[in-house]
């Protein structure tokens, strides 16, 4: 059970954002008494912060399951992408921007946790890229990688990009490729055209 509500809690969250979504909701969905939910998480904040580091965790097991897939490092910066908006219900911003505002403490251990796995994977990717010479070979590794993650979860913010301005799916692809241009050699330009087109 305890990880029925755990699913159906992720679920919710994402599609209608942390704050929204209530106990008594939830307890609904599930057609169980809310007396059940506190038996396996003892508040709300407890179910979020559970929520968040099982969907951290499933994220991050897909992601190293792509990078074992050997991809050159231009097709599995996609790929990731396409991973990571199946699973954030196409990274609508609201439910991260509702868990920053309503629930700080875990919002800021999930960037952190995010930023360290983040960082390690691209700083690979792009070690790998050089090497390959599909990234220029005179790019500080370190600034770049954390310039794709800033960049990332920059375009999530909404008062910076509005939601009526800006669709979250098309504005990250536009990052990718804006990212992408600034690195590749002429190799890597006609790898990443011919992506552009597959994805």
């Amino acid at each position: 059970m305890k990880e029925t509500i755990l699913n159906k809690a992720n679920e919710m969250f994402l599609t209608l954002g942390f704050k929204s979504v209530t106990m008594d909701d939830i307890a609904a969905e599930l057609g169980i008494s809310k007396k059940t939910i506190y038996q396996h998480y003892a508040n709300k904040t407890d179910l979020v912060e559970a929520c968040t580091m099982h969907l951290f965790g499933t994220i991050s097991a897909g992601i190293d399951n792509i990078r074992e897939q050997g991809k050159d490092s231009i097709e599995e910066i996609f790929i990731v992408r396409n991973f990571m908006m199946q699973h954030l219900h196409n990274e609508s911003a609201s439910p991260f921007y509702q868990l920053q505002k309503f629930f700080p403490k875990i919002f800021s251990c999930l960037r952190e946790k995010q930023f360290a796995k983040m960082n390690g994977c691209m700083v690979d990717n792009l070690k790998r890229g050089v090497d390959s010479d599909i990234f220029r070979k005179d790019i500080n590794i370190d600034f770049v990688s954390r310039i794709y993650f800033t960049g990332l979860t920059g375009i999530k913010d909404s008062d910076i990009f509005p939601h009526n301005m800006f669709d979250v799916h098309s504005t990250t692809k536009q990052f990718l490729e804006y990212h992408l241009r600034a690195i590749v050699t002429q190799k890597g330009l006609q790898i990443l055209e011919r992506f552009n087109e597959k994805y």
